[in-house]
């Protein structure tokens, strides 16, 4: 039997995802099966911070997240079941995990939109919002506590502006 409320919701995520892709030079939304999708690549191309093999901190401006829609996400969600880091693996952050593919945006609300998902991953990444206290990379929380004065990591929007000019003859 089809949950039509399930339903309407995905395909409601997938216009909203793709719209804000298409209104951003920083992240690209991919759905990755169906129509409407319940899995998506999201691929951000803004700035965040790896540690290189020679363990120096360095900026890097690619990053890749997994988003996942259960059956049951209208009333039951979960971060670590609905996302997942795709890479690179050498991310340097206290909500993302430095051994296994999770990130940590804090509570995930039943129902929470794709596009919230989308700017609460992008705000991560580039170190406008973290949680120091409760890390799972706590090297990473040791580091930002020392570092703050250099956050954010990019400042751009994730969402281009749009300047509207008014042309007088």
């Amino acid at each position: 039997m089809e949950d039509r409320i399930l339903q309407s919701f995905l395909e409601r995520q997938q216009e909203e995802g793709l719209e804000l892709a298409r209104s951003s030079d920083l992240v690209d939304v991919l759905p990755l099966d169906g129509s409407p999708a319940r899995h998506y690549r999201l691929s951000f191309h803004c700035r965040g911070l790896v540690k290189d093999a020679g363990g120096q901190i360095r900026t890097a401006e690619r990053f890749e997240v997994g988003v996942r829609f259960l059956s049951d996400y209208l009333r039951r969600a979960d971060t670590f079941h609905a996302l997942a880091w795709f890479g690179p693996s050498n991310v340097f952050h206290p909500n993302i995990h430095d051994k296994a593919p999770l990130i940590c945006i804090g509570r995930l609300a039943p129902g929470t939109p794709l596009v919230d998902i989308v700017y609460q991953c992008f705000e991560i990444i580039t170190y406008n919002k973290l949680k120091i206290d409760d890390a799972l990379n706590q090297e990473a929380s040791a580091w930002a506590r020392r570092n703050k004065h250099m956050f954010p990591i990019d400042r751009r929007p994730l969402k281009r502006r749009v300047l509207e000019i008014e042309e007088r003859p």
